[in-house]
């Protein structure tokens, strides 16, 4: 690689308009949320958990996508590499954004009633691992363990460019294997202790699981739009090949049919073992106006990315499969929305104005943080050993 490219990719990227429209955007939407939130406080904490889980989702994603690459390779991990790590770098900003959640517990969870746990016998016999001080305790827990994943990858990362690049790339491959374990083991914990347990009765051994596949699908798709709209200046420009969003896109195909195959399997398993305790969590979502958003879902978010990203002339082309992730993303937060909030409102879609802004509000701080993240290295990892490999790649 010539002294001219290397200083070329050595450029960083300015998003300093970016990143102060986004947040002075998501401050003026929050504000107007807060207000609301006098006027109907429970409405204002569910939607703000729908916007945290669709916001770290993204985060934890990014890192999940981050540690397969390490362990796979592959040219596509190297050019998506600093956006990824970015992304893994706002998780601090969420362990922070998470403080409003435990002021609202009483407005989300049933198990925190104390009166409704006594005269439940499976509440009851729960409690001793579902109350507000474990339930904090191990979000603390969580934190931790993923910010101090976040914290060696990005770390170790940045030194390839000092250190002997090899040896450090063996070392973060060595992290992430067990890294990746504890992933899905932290990830399946919360979204038991986030979302399953908004109902007080249902249990799902595919939860984690679909959480997994939801996240890697939401990082990916940010990750693609990222890139894709990076690719319109420099150094992303002369960088970025048609090859690189060509094996984005399998990737995403990939995430596609995972996410799908969970969702059903979840499906599958529940409706054929008919048990009281978990079918009610698919019967007013099934046997109301709700199973409309399930139908959105399967067309948007199964059938026809699924179809769409079957042409290989789309997944070259980085604006057509930047529409294709901007979709992934949209209907990511129809899925949360779907998961959510049906547990507060049995009889019926429902859609208070705040599910739209709190959710936006806090996508624009998160993107906010994400963009000055952005702006800190390089958009290229340039001490990787393979990064001339993967910016040839398809030539």
């Amino acid at each position: 690689m010539t002294e001219q490219t290397l200083s070329a990719l050595e450029q960083r990227v300015d998003t300093s308009l970016e990143r102060n429209r986004a947040l002075i955007a998501g401050a003026l939407i929050m504000l107007v949320s807060i207000v609301g939130a006098f006027f109907n406080v429970g409405e204002f904490f569910r939607s703000y958990l729908l916007g945290y889980l669709f916001c770290i989702g993204i985060a934890l994603g990014s890192m999940a996508i981050l540690m397969v690459q390490y362990l796979s390779g592959g040219a596509w991990g190297v050019v998506s590499r600093r956006v990824l790590e970015a992304g893994s770098r706002t998780l601090p900003l969420m362990a922070v954004l998470f403080v409003p959640i435990v002021f609202g517990l009483s407005h989300l969870y049933p198990w925190t009633d104390r009166s409704l746990v006594d005269a439940t016998d499976v509440m009851r016999h729960r409690s001793v691992y579902m109350n507000s001080t474990l339930f904090i305790v191990r979000a603390v827990v969580y934190s931790a363990i993923w910010i101090t994943l976040s914290f060696l990858l990005n770390r170790w990362s940045l030194a390839e460019k000092t250190q002997h690049g090899l040896r450090v790339s063996r070392r973060l491959e060595a992290l992430s294997a067990p890294g990746l374990i504890l992933y899905v083991f932290t990830v399946t914990f919360a979204s038991v202790d986030w979302a399953e347990s908004l109902s007080i009765h249902f249990f799902s051994t595919m939860w984690g699981f679909l959480f997994v596949a939801s996240q890697g699908l939401a990082a990916l798709s940010f990750a693609i739009v990222s890139l894709a709209l990076l690719s319109r200046r420099e150094p992303a420009r002369s960088a970025l090949r048609s090859s690189h969003f060509h094996d984005l896109g399998k990737l995403l195909l990939m995430f596609v049919m995972l996410w799908a195959y969970f969702a059903f399997s979840q499906m599958l398993i529940i409706w054929s073992g008919n048990l009281p305790g978990e079918i009610p969590w698919y019967v007013p979502r099934f046997f109301t106006s709700w199973r409309w958003v399930g139908i959105t879902l399967l067309v948007m978010q199964f059938t026809l990315p699924f179809l769409l990203l079957l042409s290989r002339r789309l997944k070259r082309s980085p604006m057509s499969l930047a529409w294709v992730g901007g979709l992934l993303l949209l209907t990511g937060a129809i899925d949360l929305y779907w998961i959510v909030i049906p547990e507060f409102h049995y009889g019926g879609v429902h859609l208070n104005w705040m599910n739209i802004t709190v959710p936006i509000a806090m996508f624009c701080i998160w993107i906010a943080a994400f963009l000055w993240e952005v702006s800190k290295r390089p958009l290229f990892p340039l001490g990787a050993p393979n990064l001339e490999e993967a910016l040839q790649h398809g030539e």
